[in-house]
């Protein structure tokens, strides 16, 4: 796990030392995700520059170091993730006459690519990957992301400058950059909580979809070619396989099999030559990821969970008596105002964009917990997608199967009808005593009727700010990104498009950054064994009942969870790992929240509607509305803006490294290490 930056300049004269000073400064800005080590490879023949940080995962020697060339000098690496599998392909490259001078998956990806070629040899790769690739011999780079978006990789020109890196805080480094915020990608984040790839809070600036490559070459390079990403993996290419070849076995066929493929992705997420141990909320998914985990170790596993003194929201209970019947060495930490109010305001630093999962908090408290006493935690995110565990699908079938038994033009008069009478109840109530709740649910029953369709339904549940237009200056109504209108349109059931959708924009834009952030920003490796390829394509072949049963979900991943943990233990009504934000800001965290909603703070950046937000913000606090989830993307947005201007980051010189040794290497190009 680490940190990758780096740029392409092609029309200026920049010597190797100029390119390494901006590379440093970039790089600089990633510390939190690489700790141990640092590089930098330069080629002013080409104005290329690529940087890396290091957290030693596996082989801690120097001969992990990045980046890293080719055995044959044609290739320069920097890489962000594991290859879970790069031993069985080593041993491949080792029969074809390959030798090897250290035991680094990154020295054996580069075998690979020399072997077998960019493409064929990504399709070989089992793992959680983001790099950059620097092709000396056709003057071309490659950027690659792993298939369900677990590292990240920003990329776009800027000024003439091509830039990529794992966060936006390494292009911010680079000199002039311009950041002008995408109102397009505002309203995104407003609806969301969340930015959905291939937007960034940037013009021009993206996030690489997951599963694809992307190849500027020398004639696009000087022409400054906006790039245009390949999917060398996709979800649908997985769907239509599953679906054309469905599993034929029985009951207890499945449970083994989906056994065996979990206990394998486990154990080769298990080996590194640091402590490893493992999230544990005590829902399903973490506790078969721990079980799994503690069968195949030989010591009592380490363990981590997060507790809230609200019982709604606190699963730390379930998660010690899982705990107490696996036999794992449990730490959990409880969740007190003072320690919110140290870090909600570090947020917008840590995700480095507008983001406003309520969980990301207690996932930054939770990964800082766990880097106390490991480097690598196992987490178990992927299963709701996979296995279709989300109440919001049980709650979207529900409604769907009412309202499509009344005819369209009787949903729409009747919509009418609520929202003629919610306007009349909300002015007449709000007059007497105050919320108008029972009418405010008349305004959004209205809504959910106008549904033209199951897909308007499920956008409309998931929004979290539904009318733009009362929060935003310049609001962009109706726009969707990652079109799945294909797979919607082809795919037979309704939770099957929920799971499809959410497996290509939710999982990868929110959870997985959420994950990624948090645990890099305390300089913690996350792995995720549910998102292991061979399982994401294995859930896509079972038929339909193996997945929900009796309006239930993740049947089959409960079946394996029962061979290690009771029933009883685990069986409960989904709580997630949300925060009670919406009480936060009324009462811990009013005094921060009114600073950042204040009318001239909500002018300056000018992006809100102030007057409504003001509005809508003495009504959240006052209780006479609950406005919390919107406001709280409000926070997270003028926490973010205040976060850009205080950033300040120093451009260190060559010589403010420790300890630095400058390699030239073939062709005129350089290599700074810390030795």
């Amino acid at each position: 796990m680490c940190g990758i930056a780096g740029f392409i300049n092609p029309t200026r004269g920049l010597t190797g030392p100029e390119l390494q000073e901006l590379g440093l400064r970039m790089i600089a800005t990633l510390h939190h995700r690489g700790p141990d080590d640092q590089g930098v490879w330069s080629e002013a023949a080409s104005g290329v520059c690529l940087a890396h940080r290091r957290l030693a995962i596996q082989d801690l020697s120097v001969e992990g170091h990045q980046p890293m060339c080719s055995a044959d000098g044609r290739y320069v690496l920097i890489f962000n993730g594991e290859i879970y599998n790069f031993q069985e392909i080593k041993s491949e490259l080792e029969k074809a006459g390959e030798t090897f001078r250290g035991h680094s998956d990154t020295e054996v990806m580069l075998s690979a690519f020399c072997e077998y070629g960019i493409h064929e040899a990504l399709e070989k790769f089992i793992g959680m990957f983001a790099f950059a690739l620097w092709d000396r011999q056709e003057r071309c780079i490659y950027l690659a992301r792993d298939r369900a978006g677990e590292k990240p990789l920003y990329y776009g020109w800027n000024r003439g400058v091509f830039l990529f890196g794992s966060e936006l805080k390494a292009l911010l480094a680079f000199p002039h950059f311009r950041g002008d915020v995408d109102s397009q990608a505002l309203s995104l984040y407003m609806r969301y909580s969340y930015i959905p790839a291939p937007h960034s809070i940037y013009k021009d600036i993206f996030k690489l979809i997951p599963g694809s490559i992307l190849k500027l070459n020398e004639a696009q390079l000087k022409s400054q070619e906006a790039p245009i990403p390949e999917q060398y993996w996709s979800l649908w290419s997985a769907v239509e396989r599953g679906l054309s070849h469905p599993f034929r076995g029985d009951e207890t066929a499945a449970i083994e099999h989906l056994t065996g493929l979990l206990k394998n992705s486990v154990a080769m997420q298990m080996v590194a030559d640091v402590p490893i141990g493992g999230f544990l909320s005590g829902g399903v998914d973490s506790s078969v990821v721990v079980a799994l985990m503690q069968a195949q170790s030989g010591r009592a596993i380490k363990t981590f969970s997060i507790g809230f003194a609200d019982a709604e929201y606190d699963e730390a209970p379930f998660a010690q008596a899982v705990a107490n019947h696996l036999g794992t060495q449990h730490t959990e930490m409880y969740v007190h105002p003072g320690t919110l109010l140290e870090a909600i305001p570090r947020m917008a630093q840590i995700y480095d964009e507008p983001f406003a999962d309520t969980s990301s908090v207690p996932t930054v408290l939770l990964s800082e917990l766990a880097r106390k006493q490991v480097t690598v935690s196992l987490s178990g995110d992927g299963g709701d997608e996979l296995f279709g565990g989300y109440s919001l699908y049980q709650k979207t079938e529900l409604v769907w199967e009412s309202m499509r038994r009344v005819p369209p033009p009787v949903r729409n008069r009747l919509a009418k009808l609520l929202a003629h009478a919610g306007t009349m109840g909300v002015e007449i109530q709000t007059r007497i005593w105050g919320e108008p709740r029972l009418f405010k649910r008349m305004f959004r029953l209205s809504e959910l009727l106008r549904s033209s369709g199951d897909r308007q339904l499920y956008e409309l549940l998931v929004a979290q700010c539904r009318n733009l237009r009362e929060w935003l200056r310049e609001s962009h109504v109706g726009l969707c990104l990652n079109d799945t209108t294909t797979a919607w349109d082809a795919l037979s059931e309704l939770r099957y498009r929920m799971m499809y959708t959410d497996f290509l924009r939710y999982l990868p834009d929110d959870v997985l950054v959420k994950v990624d952030r948090a645990a890099m920003s305390a300089s913690l490796e996350t792995r995720i064994p549910l998102l292991d390829r061979r399982i994401i394509e294995f859930t896509w072949s079972l038929p339909s009942h193996f997945k929900k049963r009796h309006g239930l979900g993740k049947w089959l991943l409960r079946q394996v969870l029962y061979q290690y943990v009771p029933r009883k233990l685990v069986e409960r009504p989904k709580q997630g790992f949300a925060a009670p934000v919406e009480d936060w800001i009324r009462k811990e965290l009013r005094s921060w929240a009114e600073d950042l909603l204040s009318e001239s703070q909500l002018k300056q950046g000018g992006y809100f509607l102030e007057r409504n937000i003001r509005r809508k913000w003495n009504e959240h606090v006052s209780g006479k509305g609950d406005w919390g989830r919107p406001l709280w993307n409000v926070l997270m947005f003028q926490g973010w803006l205040e976060a850009q201007k205080a950033q300040k980051t120093s451009v260190p010189s060559i010589s403010d490294l420790p300890n630095h040794r400058r390699v030239t290497v073939p062709n005129g190009s350089e290599l700074i290490q810390t030795t």
